[in-house]
Order: C-alpha cells, then sequence, then structure tokens
C-alpha cells in the first residue's frame, strides 16, 4: 500500500510540471514568443488542455470572473500539493 501511495505521489508530482508547463505555454503564446499557428506548438498545446483542462475547468466555472487573470492554475497547483503532503501522508499513517 505504501509503495501505491508513493507512485500516486509521483504522479502528482508529474501533474504539477504539465500544470506548470501549460502555464508556460499559455504565457508564451499570449506575449507572441512562439507562434500559436505552428503546428508544433497547437499539438502540444492541445495535448496539455486535453491533459489540464478536465480539472481546471470545474474550477474556472466555480471561480468568480476576474477578468484577464487566470488563477484556476494557482489553485489547482496547490490542491496537489495539499493532497501531496497532507492528505497522502496521513493515508499511509492509517495503513
Amino acid at each position: 500500500m505504501i509503495e501505491l501511495l508513493g507512485f500516486i505521489s509521483y504522479l502528482i508530482t508529474l501533474y504539477t510540471y504539465v500544470v506548470i508547463a501549460g502555464v508556460i505555454l499559455s504565457w508564451l503564446m499570449g506575449f507572441g514568443v512562439v507562434n500559436p499557428h505552428n503546428p508544433f506548438v497547437r499539438t502540444l498545446w492541445e495535448a496539455l488542455n486535453a491533459v489540464t483542462e478536465p480539472l481546471l475547468g470545474p474550477i474556472r466555472r466555480a471561480m468568480p470572473n476576474l477578468g484577464a487573470v487566470d488563477i484556476s492554475p494557482v489553485i489547482l497547483l496547490l490542491s496537489c500539493f495539499f493532497v501531496q503532503s497532507v492528505v497522502l501522508p496521513n493515508i499511509a499513517k492509517l495503513v
């Protein structure tokens, strides 16, 4: 059971990197550093959105409209860190 919790923790860490990569890519596209019409960039953007949007979408719908500022990735990252540092160790203590 401990190995499974360690694997889940590893997956959460990997997911946080994917969320951060998506945020950075959106900034780069927003500031015109990378061309969103480039096929590689478009494919990468669609892949990152396909992985992150199932969790970011409900957070965005629950949050009030803040204009151009999107803090849903911050809330998702804080949630991931909470699960990793509080929930998983307490489950490990119970086992």
